[in-house]
């Protein structure tokens, strides 16, 4: 574990969090903060010497610890948390990953509890690589529940992929919710929520404990946009209504507002106003998540956030200059 001692470790620091848990050599660590391969060794070697480094590597240094604070201050959250990417400012994998290893840290966090927990799960490659960076974590009393719909596609992203595979790591099980992720029209999304099994699959979603969600862009050449999930009417839709990024099938207008469109009554999901008893956490990796994270912080249901270095100096950087508060 890397603790937190003083401003003048945060190189150290950082030089440990990439070669130990960003798995990068030591020549590749030479270049990302641009020192010589030498001082690495010596960071390295001092890292162990003076004890922060023990058997895994802790994301908080004095940088980021400062950074969270604001995050916290400028959208009111109960808690935030920021990976260190210094010299990995425009590796979206790689932001990708560092915030899943602290939503992993996270979820390891709330499933100590001795009591039945219930976790919500939404979908996306953060929500992927965290369960994939999940490790000795054992509780048969956890429940992961889909909240939305899923794609007809085979994904190691979808949500239902995802709970499936929390379950089994951690000794747990899944509740998937029977349904598509948007539906061809609003009167179809109420036929099938009215169904017996979605609607006892949307029962359990709504009284999860936790929520663990994802941030979507909604603009050229992202991942919602290129799948072939939405008909030409409904990316149209999209564009029409200035909709910057959805959360767990919820489409969001820039100031945080969901956006009046037919899209908004198809997709079967458990929705914001459902979630005021939940602790919900949002998960956002690289920079090209700005504008749709702080469209979803805006709406102002989110709880507490885990984002990387560069994201969040992003959205300070908005946030700030604008005196943002969410609604």
């Amino acid at each position: 574990m890397l603790s937190n001692k003083h401003p003048a470790d945060d190189g150290i620091a950082q030089a440990a969090w990439l070669y130990y848990v960003g798995n990068l050599s030591q020549q590749e660590v030479s270049k990302r903060l641009g020192i010589s391969r030498f001082k690495v060794l010596r960071m390295l070697a001092d890292a162990r010497n003076q004890g922060l480094v023990r058997i895994t590597v802790e994301h908080r240094t004095a940088r980021t610890l400062a950074l969270a604070d604001r995050l916290a201050d400028a959208f009111g959250l109960q808690e935030a948390q920021v990976a260190p990417v210094r010299g990995a400012a425009n590796d979206d994998a790689f932001a990708r990953n560092a915030v899943a290893i602290l939503a992993s840290g996270y979820l390891s966090r709330i499933a100590s509890s001795d009591t039945p927990v219930t976790v919500g799960v939404g979908w996306g490659r953060t929500l992927s690589a965290m369960a994939d960076n999940l490790t000795g974590v054992r509780n048969s009393g956890l429940t992961f529940v889909s909240l939305m719909g899923s794609v007809t596609y085979a994904s190691h992203t979808a949500p239902g992929d995802v709970c499936v595979r929390l379950a089994a790591q951690t000794g747990g099980r899944a509740i998937l919710l029977p349904a598509p992720f948007v539906a061809d029209s609003a009167s179809a999304c109420e036929g099938i929520i009215a169904q017996r099994l979605v609607r006892d699959a949307m029962v359990a979603a709504r009284g999860a404990h936790h929520a663990l969600m994802s941030v979507g862009e909604c603009r050229e050449g992202s991942i919602l946009f290129d799948s072939d999930i939405f008909s030409a009417e409904q990316i149209q839709q999209l564009r029409d209504a200035d909709v910057v990024g959805d959360c767990c099938g919820v489409f969001y207008k820039a100031d945080g507002t969901v956006a009046d469109i037919e899209l908004n009554r198809c997709t079967p999901c458990v929705q914001p106003s459902d979630m005021a008893g939940m602790d919900t956490v949002l998960l956002a990796g690289g920079t090209g998540k700005r504008a749709a994270t702080l469209a979803v912080l805006r709406a102002g249901f989110a709880k507490r956030l885990l984002v990387d270095e560069g994201l969040a100096e992003a959205l300070l950087y908005t946030a700030e200059g604008e005196g943002c508060t969410p609604k």
